[in-house]
């Protein structure tokens, strides 16, 4: 299996017609009623793009997602960022069964930065819910379109396989329908009398390699539609094939952005003081000069980095430095959020999304109401954020793990006043989110230009801990009313929290709403048949900037909603399986899901039993959880999680069960770990330890069915940890009578 070469994302390879316009949120709304005008205006604009994928000498570019050498080696060119999510093996795996291609004959290389690689998918979700509802369908568009013209290019929202199958499956089609020509004129005849296998062009008894032909096949045209095969025709998609990052990453010779080395190169730490309009006010300059290796300390705008020989000698000077901050202002802390949440909740909202009339129907006595909460959540990923920057003049190259490569260049050009910023996308030692921000690649710039020599910035992780763009806290306030047959007949959710989302979006793009947000309340409407439903939201200050974390709203409104049911169930005196399953009538796929995990859990349904259920639809795919738990005393333990998915037609099934296992335990930690809590404007918790994170030896039987779909493939990197905190909540309803409405779960 081979595996993947670094390509260079240079700030000059984007078209001139997709530089910056101007064109805002306000200019959508200026024009001919409606944003005709901007309409008009996008339309004028050129639409077809050319690859600009670098080949070196004997390669040759099949359009822009694949490039064949004269051994046959296929490198497929992929714009999404591995982040361990196995991204690298599935696109090129739906590829490569197009194509007819030796999966050992597959390499991999990030995409430059190009509108043929930008994610229109989130970028229409996106824009759909950041618009007035009267412009709702040309925001959409737009969002796309802008996506589009300015290469926006982005990892995040389980979107890859999503906004990506289809062009890549498109892809390996009209290369193989261009080989097939190139052996079609050497045999004289029809290029569809030609077939594809194991890297061959094949007719009867006459075979052609790929490398053969690859240089002659590139001087024909493609047909007009791509000629695509059934999925798995090629013998390759819908398989456990193995995963192309996973050797080099076993063998250590995956290079990721710490491991970067360069002539001459400084290590840099970095110390931020707290939270707030904060500033450095002062240090023992003195006591660097006495730690061997240090060469510089720098300061910053909020913060303060030392430059050695190492990491660790320039890490201990700050420690002996001991930089002091000054605030304007109050510092955040804990009891500020849960004011923030309280006021927002009994504030003024918005309604989100309404259908019959709520207002009438959870009007008068007999409601059913319980308020939930969710804390500020810590990404925790193993590597913190890194980046190697070096500077040359008017040129500026970056070394980094990222998310957005488009928008990371963008932020780094803008800090440092440099216009050729070059970006090496790194493999992701976890992202979840966190590798969207782009702060210590501004510092790694900004160091490399003051100290002319190349400069590796890596936070600690107590740095991590303490600047990190945490998961946003939510409070909900949730309403309902039974019908006389113990169905729900009224439900409101009023959620309280930050707006995450839009602040993210505003840091990266320097556009975006502010206040109440759809994105803050997504998988907050209920899979049920309920006649009349109001999601409300309003947006929390709570003073600590927080950021995209793993499965976004999903993991807060999930917990809300399918403990909230289990409370209804309870009230209503009946089964939670049976009390779900009755009102799932119009989420097929999602009531098989529930239906296969129960059954494959055992599940009686009898109190103090410790079951708990939870299912939920996200991301184009359906998920139910089957948990079993227990307690000693304050002890919960879960010793079993089963779980069914429907995620549509699978690439490869293997890596399906990997994330649906991994969110599981990221949701088993939001569950039963700790939460951040802060003082001071800075975090209690400042290293794995204070977070009680699941060992192995707290991991229960994980199970993961996958029901076979022939729908199109919905995103699983995400999907698992909504359900795991509601499902353990509902376990231990049933194991001892208490509902627990706050994470993370606590019997004592």
């Amino acid at each position: 299996m081979t595996g993947h070469r670094p390509h260079p994302i240079k700030a000059g390879m984007v078209a001139p017609d997709m530089k910056d316009t101007g064109f805002d949120r306000r200019t959508l709304l200026i024009g001919g009623g409606l944003g005709v005008g901007l309409l008009l205006a996008w339309e004028l604009w050129p639409r077809d793009y050319s690859p600009n994928v670098a080949a070196l000498p004997g390669e040759t570019v099949l359009g822009a997602f694949l490039k064949i050498d004269t051994a046959g080696r296929v490198t497929v060119i992929v714009p999404q960022a591995e982040m361990g999510q196995g991204i690298w093996t599935a696109l090129p795996q739906a590829l490569a069964d197009e194509l007819g291609a030796d999966w050992r004959q597959i390499g991999v290389e990030p995409a430059p930065i190009s509108p043929l690689y930008a994610n229109r998918l989130i970028a229409g979700d996106y824009g759909a819910a950041h618009v007035p509802h009267f412009l709702r369908g040309i925001g959409s568009w737009a969002a796309r379109e802008w996506a589009t013209r300015h290469a926006l290019m982005i990892t995040a929202g389980s979107t890859s396989v999503r906004a990506f199958e289809q062009s890549f499956r498109e892809a390996g089609a009209f290369a193989r329908a261009l080989l097939a020509m190139a052996a079609g004129k050497r045999l004289g005849v029809d290029w569809r009398a030609c077939e594809t296998e194991a890297g061959f062009v094949v007719r009867g008894d006459d075979r052609f390699r790929f490398g053969e032909l690859a240089a002659e096949a590139a001087a024909f045209k493609p047909p007009v539609r791509p000629p695509l095969r059934r999925p798995g025709e090629g013998n390759i998609s819908g398989k456990s094939m193995p995963r192309v990052d996973l050797p080099a990453k076993v063998d250590g010779s995956a290079r990721f952005a710490g491991d970067v080395r360069l002539p001459n190169m400084l290590f840099a730490s970095v110390r931020h003081g707290p939270l707030g309009d904060t500033r450095l006010a002062g240090e023992t300059m003195a006591a660097a000069d006495k730690v061997w290796g240090v060469s510089a300390v720098v300061r910053g705008e909020g913060w303060i980095a030392a430059l050695a020989n190492n990491w660790w000698a320039a890490d201990h000077a700050l420690d002996v430095m001991q930089p002091r901050f000054a605030t304007n202002g109050a510092l955040p802390d804990s009891a500020g959020v849960a004011r923030a949440l309280d006021a927002a909740l009994t504030g003024t909202g918005e309604t989100m999304v309404k259908t019959g009339k709520p207002d009438d129907v959870l009007a008068g006595a007999g409601l059913i109401e319980a308020v939930y909460d969710v804390p500020l959540q810590a990404h925790a990923t193993i590597e913190p954020l890194v980046a190697t920057a070096r500077a040359d003049r008017d040129r500026l190259e970056v070394w980094m793990p990222t998310q957005a490569p488009g928008l990371a260049r963008a932020a780094i050009a803008a800090a440092t006043g440099i216009a050729t910023v070059i970006v090496y996308p790194t493999l992701v030692g976890g992202g979840f989110g966190r590798k969207l921000e782009n702060d210590a690649a501004i510092q790694a710039a900004t160091l490399a230009i003051r100290a002319r020599r190349p400069v590796q910035v890596m936070w600690s992780r107590g740095e991590e801990m303490r600047r990190g763009r945490h998961g946003p806290p939510a409070r909900a306030r949730m309403t309902a009313r039974l019908d006389a047959q113990g169905r729900i007949a009224g439900w409101r959710a009023r959620i309280a929290t930050a707006s995450s989302a839009s602040d993210a979006v505003r840091r990266l793009t320097g556009h975006g709403s502010s206040g109440a947000e759809p994105a803050a309340v997504e998988g907050a409407m209920p899979p049920y048949a309920i006649p009349a439903v109001a999601i409300d939201q309003t947006a929390a200050d709570i003073g600590i900037p927080a950021g995209v974390w793993r499965s976004g709203a999903h993991a807060n409104t999930a917990f809300f909603t399918e403990s909230f049911v289990d409370e209804l169930a309870a009230r209503a005196g009946t089964d939670p399986l049976t009390f779900r399953s009755r009102q799932l009538a119009q989420a097929p796929r999602l009531a098989r899901c529930l239906a296969q995990a129960a059954a494959a859990g055992g599940w009686s349904g009898k109190a103090k039993a410790g079951e708990g259920l939870a299912c939920h639809s996200a991301f184009g795919s359906h998920i139910a959880l089957y948990v079993q738990a227990s307690h000693d005393g304050a002890r919960i333990r879960v010793m079993r999680m089963i779980a069914a998915v429907d995620a549509g037609r699978l690439i490869n099934p293997d890596i399906v069960r990997q994330q649906i296992e991994s969110g599981l335990v990221w949701g088993l930690a939001s569950a039963l770990g700790n939460h951040l809590t802060f003082a001071r404007g800075l975090p209690d918790q400042t290293n794995f330890d204070a977070l009680s994170l699941p060992r192995l030896k707290d991991i229960p039987e994980v199970h993961v069915e996958l029901i076979p779909s022939t729908e199109a493939p919905g995103g699983v990197a995400e999907l698992g940890v909504p359900v795991a905190a509601p499902a353990i909540a509902n376990a231990l309803f049933s194991a001892t009578g208490k509902r627990l409405r706050s994470l993370p779960l606590r019997l004592a």
